[in-house]
C-alpha cells in the first residue's frame, strides 16, 4: 500500500497544454485522486484565450467542463503551479523547461531536451526507479532550486517495457521494428496522402532515440551516475496507418538462451514499485503476455490497463539472435502523458515534489 499520501491535492499545471499530448495530459489529470490542475499554458497565439477557443479538442473521450474556461497563459514561470507537466515540441523545450527550473519548478517532461544528460533522471517507474537520485548531483550541478525529470521516447519505452523483464537473462542484443501511430506526429500529423494505403519507413531521430535511450533506462546507477546497461540496440522506425498504438517487433539474443517458458513467466511475473505501493496511474499488469496467435493488436489491446500496460505476445525462436516476439503499448498515454504522471506520482511518494 502506498505509504505517502498528499493530505490535500497538489496544484499542477501544463506545458503545450493546446497540443495532442498536452490534451492528453488533460485528459489523464481529469479525476486524479492527488493532482488538481490549476494552469495550463501555451505559445503565443493561445495566450489569453479561453481553452475551448484556443484549440480543437482531438481526443474520444469529452473535454473536461473545468478546463473549457480556464485561460491559457504564457509559457513563463510568473503565475504556475510549483509542479508542472511539459507537453512542449522539443523546438522550444530545452529553453524553457531550463526556465522553469531556474525559478523553482518541477518539470515533468515528456520532450527529448535533456532526456540523455547524466544528471536528468530518464525514468520508467517500474524499470529505474532508484535514477531519481540523480535529482540531487543535478542540483549540485546546475545550481537549480527546481529539477526536470523525464520520461523516454513513445517507442522506447514501449520496447523497454518488454525489456526490463528479460535483464535477469544477460540481454545481450536488440534487433526492433517499429509501426507506429500516426498520433505520435502530434496534429495534424502526417497528411493523408502520406500515410493511407501506405508505410513511411523513416521518422526523424526515432531511431537514435530507440538505441540510446534504452542503454540508460535499463542501466544501473552508481556514484550518482548511470552506467548503461551493456546491449545493443538496432532500431528501424515506420510510420502506418494506425491511430494509436506503436507495435514493435523485436528480436532478442542472450548470453545463455533461457526456456520460452522462463520468459513467457518473467513477462507476465514482473512488477515493480507503482504496482507495490499501488500508484493511481499504475496498472495492476504493467506487461501483459497475450497467448492468441494473432496478438497484440492495437485495435484491440492498446488500452489494456486504461492504456499504460504493455501487451507482448508471439514468442518464439528467431534463426538469427534466440526468440522473437511482438510488443504494443498506447503511444500518447504510457508512451507520453501516462508516463509523466506516473513519474510524479514515484517522486510525491518519495518526497520530491516538496
Amino acid at each position: 500500500m502506498t505509504t505517502r499520501q498528499p493530505a490535500r491535492r497538489i496544484d499542477v499545471g501544463i506545458l503545450g497544454a493546446t497540443g495532442m499530448v498536452g490534451q492528453e495530459f488533460i485528459a489523464q489529470l481529469q479525476g486524479h485522486p492527488w493532482f488538481s490542475l490549476t494552469w495550463i499554458a501555451a505559445s503565443e497565439r493561445s495566450r489569453g484565450r479561453r481553452f475551448a477557443d484556443a484549440t480543437d479538442w482531438r481526443l474520444p473521450v469529452p473535454r473536461p467542463a473545468a478546463v473549457a474556461d480556464m485561460v491559457v497563459d504564457a509559457v513563463v514561470p510568473d503565475r504556475a503551479p510549483q509542479v508542472v507537466f511539459s507537453g512542449l515540441d522539443s523546438s522550444v523545450a530545452g529553453e524553457v523547461e531550463a526556465a522553469f527550473a531556474a525559478a523553482g519548478h518541477i518539470v515533468v517532461s515528456n520532450a527529448r531536451n535533456y532526456r540523455m544528460d547524466a544528471d536528468v533522471p530518464l525514468l520508467v517507474p517500474e524499470i529505474n526507479p532508484d535514477h531519481l537520485e540523480l535529482l540531487s548531483a543535478q542540483r549540485t550541478a546546475r545550481r537549480w532550486p527546481g529539477r526536470i525529470v523525464t520520461n523516454p521516447n513513445c517507442s522506447t519505452i514501449v520496447l523497454t517495457m518488454a525489456l526490463a523483464p528479460l535483464r535477469r537473462f544477460g540481454l545481450r542484443s536488440v534487433n526492433v521494428t517499429t509501426l507506429q501511430a500516426v498520433s505520435g506526429a502530434g496534429y495534424p500529423g502526417v497528411p493523408s496522402l502520406d500515410i493511407v494505403g501506405n508505410v513511411i519507413p523513416f521518422i526523424g531521430g526515432e531511431e537514435e532515440k530507440m538505441e540510446t535511450e534504452t542503454q540508460k533506462i535499463l542501466g544501473s546507477l552508481a556514484q550518482r551516475q548511470v552506467e548503461p546497461y551493456p546491449v545493443t540496440v538496432s532500431a528501424h522506425t515506420t510510420r502506418v496507418g494506425v491511430t494509436n498504438g506503436h507495435t514493435g517487433m523485436v528480436s532478442v539474443g542472450f548470453e545463455a538462451a533461457p526456456a520460452a517458458a522462463e520468459l513467457i513467466d518473467a513477462f507476465r511475473s514482473f512488477s515493480g514499485r507503482p504496482q507495490a505501493e499501488e500508484l493511481p496511474s499504475a496498472p495492476p499488469r504493467p506487461v501483459e503476455y497475450l497467448d492468441e496467435a494473432s496478438r497484440p493488436q492495437p485495435r484491440l489491446d492498446v488500452d489494456r490497463g486504461n492504456g499504460m500496460t504493455v501487451s507482448v505476445g508471439r514468442l518464439r525462436p528467431c534463426p538469427l539472435l534466440d526468440y522473437k516476439f511482438v510488443v504494443l503499448g498506447h503511444n500518447t498515454i504510457r508512451g507520453a502523458a501516462g508516463a509523466a504522471i506516473l513519474n510524479a506520482e514515484l517522486m510525491l511518494i518519495d518526497g520530491l515534489l516538496d
